[in-house]
């Protein structure tokens, strides 16, 4: 991080707008993060944790409740897009396939994505349609970022030994990297909010640079 600016604790959103599939996305304003995960990963508690409040996305006890592709406005700049998780067995069948192509749909076409956040269980990382997302995202040339999300439910020593053991099994995927990541707890925010801003292309704010004042009337 360059010396002498700070990262916010958080990122200001709120909901825009919620779509069923690519042709009801709203306009395209500016540049959109998507986040992606099994249903049982803890992608919603990401999202609050990431903005602050525990509001921003429904979280539920019953996975795959998140049916909708959903857009919240970025403040400084930007879209974060929650959307449908995956893998949730007990959806039927036209369900999960409604979803598979709306998010299919989404990441192949939608130009305003510049990057990705695969939320994962580090207990249960690198599961059969994580490995297909990073696939994509490498065949794509598209950043996608890794969350081993729930670190908080294995020692420290453990946390660092699957991050190693994951870094090294896709250290040909150039455009993936990977971090530990607490929602709970909020560990790795920062190292998260640090890339999330670099891919919206949202300055980091110089404490020191003098503030602009609002013209007189």
């Amino acid at each position: 991080m360059t010396k002498n600016v700070s990262l916010p604790e958080r990122l200001d959103a709120t909901i825009l707008t919620s779509a069923p599939d690519l042709k009801r996305c709203p306009p395209i304003v500016s540049a959109e993060v998507a986040f992606a995960g099994r249903s049982n990963a803890g992608k919603s508690s990401v999202l609050n944790q990431l903005t602050g409040n525990r509001r921003t996305a429904k979280v539920s006890k019953t996975p795959g409740r998140t049916q909708l592709m959903n857009f919240f406005d970025v403040r400084s700049g930007g879209r974060l897009v929650d959307l449908p998780g995956y893998g949730y067995a007990k959806a039927g069948k036209e369900a999960q396939k409604n979803w598979q192509n709306a998010v299919n749909h989404y990441l192949s076409y939608r130009d305003a994505l510049v990057g990705i956040v695969l939320v994962m269980d580090i207990r249960h990382p690198c599961q059969a349609f994580d490995e297909q997302m990073l696939d994509w995202a490498g065949a794509s040339e598209l950043p996608i970022r890794v969350l081993l999300n729930k670190a908080d439910k294995l020692s420290f020593g453990a946390q660092k030994q699957t991050l190693s053991r994951l870094q090294q099994r896709y250290a040909k995927h150039s455009t993936a990297s990977f971090q530990t990541f607490s929602a709970a707890r909020g560990e790795g925010k920062a190292a998260l909010i640090e890339h999330l801003l670099d891919w919206l292309r949202i300055p980091l704010e110089d404490p020191a640079a003098p503030q602009s004042k609002e013209p007189e009337g």
